[in-house]
């Protein structure tokens, strides 16, 4: 559902970031924990339906920042400022420790295989006062950030939603109604940089008998019905491909940026917290607008199209997307999850692999990370799920989040503003 965010803050992001040419640790830890929330979250049960979990990614990652942001000293903090820290204090215990601090605290029956996974990293560090310190730093740091959380709106209970059934109007969709829509209370969580939901709220949809409708709703009605005979295979495969959570793509494909780059353990931190930061604030922006226009997804479009007044979108009552089940929310805007890393590394270029998400097994290549950004975007029209400008709004949305956390987030330190001693 985070559709387009990843790529924005990438490409404004490494321009601060300088890829160095000493080898990065041999194991990374903030990659390592990453890994290690992405199976949490893909295992049946363990999100709670109601917290969606991009929250958990970024309290998971502004809390390895701070901590190793800490000791490297190269940048402003998220939240924890400390002083009188060493610079040879242990940042792997750092992340590590902070890490484990969060996810006990949000996944607390996971907590022998976090508990196993911290001693594995601890026993691979020396004992001293490197260590101690790196470990109490950590620790401190996830405290006090999940002490900022712990009362943000995540928590309450969604707000019941009442469909409407003019035209236009957000309805339960074929064949999953009449299930309540997700996330009705997900605008009012505090954000993690925004100053409020609504920061940068679009515009509203267009009318339904305006050209761009009409051009949109004959797009995704020929393109995006189940065994489309006018897509392409590829076009199939590529919205089913997609059809899963944005944010593990998007943290799969930082991971092999990454590694690719050889980013140190503080680059690493500041790399994943921008994106998820970004991924976190931009699913809470996206849900402000998707419930202020409430509007009806291709699936009913298309089944009520005699309904729309207008005489160029043709009904189909028996439609159904490519991917069959439409997301239980209304279709404006889509989301964008991409711009962070072309933003950060200031470089397009990389040769990488996607895993889906929900084919197991099924890889696509890519040598850029804009045309993975741009396929993920496509997706969502072959999938049937959205309108074209479902996804132009999702992206501009998504690009304006990125440009504000990126501009004003985790930014470099002046030299004067660095610490001397260390």
């Amino acid at each position: 559902m985070v559709r387009t965010f990843a790529l924005i803050v990438m490409l404004g992001l490494m321009a601060s970031l300088q890829v160095h040419d000493s080898a990065a640790q041999s194991v990374n830890q903030v990659l390592q924990w990453n890994r290690t929330l992405l199976v949490i979250v893909r295992t049946p049960g363990a999100q709670p339906a109601t917290v969606h979990p991009t929250r958990s990614f970024a309290i998971m990652h502004a809390a390895m920042y701070d901590a190793v942001n800490a000791i490297d000293g190269a940048h402003t903090p998220y939240l924890v400022h400390f002083t009188d820290v060493s610079r040879s204090a242990s940042q792997d215990a750092a992340a590590a420790a902070a890490a484990h601090e969060v996810l006990v605290t949000l996944y607390p029956q996971f907590q022998t295989q976090l508990d196993e996974q911290l001693l594995q990293v601890l026993a691979q560090i020396p004992e001293g006062a490197d260590k101690a310190q790196g470990i109490s730093i950590g620790q401190a740091v996830a405290d006090r950030i999940l002490a900022l959380r712990s009362n943000d709106g995540a928590n309450a209970q969604p707000i019941p939603f009442v469909f409407g059934n003019a035209p236009g109007d957000y309805q339960s969709t074929p064949p999953n109604f009449p299930r309540q829509p997700q996330f009705t209370h997900w605008s009012r969580v505090t954000p993690f940089a925004l100053e409020r939901a609504d920061q940068f709220r679009p515009g509203s949809p267009p009318v339904l008998t305006s050209d761009t409708y009409s051009d949109a709703f004959n797009e995704v009605k020929a393109l995006g019905i189940v065994n489309s005979t006018a897509s392409s295979a590829d076009e199939a495969l590529t919205g089913r491909f997609w059809n899963g959570a944005i944010q593990n793509y998007w943290n799969e494909i930082t991971q092999t940026a990454a590694l690719a780059h050889d980013l140190t353990t503080a680059r690493s931190a500041r790399l994943f917290a921008l994106l998820n930061l970004t991924l976190a604030d931009g699913v809470i922006a996206f849900y402000d607008a998707k419930y202020t226009y409430d509007f009806w997804r291709p699936v009913t479009a298309i089944r009520a199209a005699d309904t729309d007044n207008n005489p160029e979108t043709p009904a189909d009552p028996n439609w159904l997307p490519e991917v069959i089940n439409t997301a239980p929310d209304p279709s404006y805007p889509g989301a964008g999850a991409a711009a962070v890393l072309i933003s950060v590394l200031e470089k397009d270029e990389l040769h990488f692999n996607v895993t889906s998400e929900v084919m197991p097994g099924v890889e696509r290549s890519f040598e850029r990370l804009s045309a993975a950004a741009e396929e993920a975007t496509l997706s969502r029209i072959f999938s049937g799920a959205h309108f074209r400008f479902d996804l132009t709004a999702g992206q501009r949305l998504g690009r304006d989040v990125a440009d504000f956390v990126v501009d004003n987030l985790l930014t470099r330190r002046h030299r004067r503003d660095h610490r001397d001693d260390e």
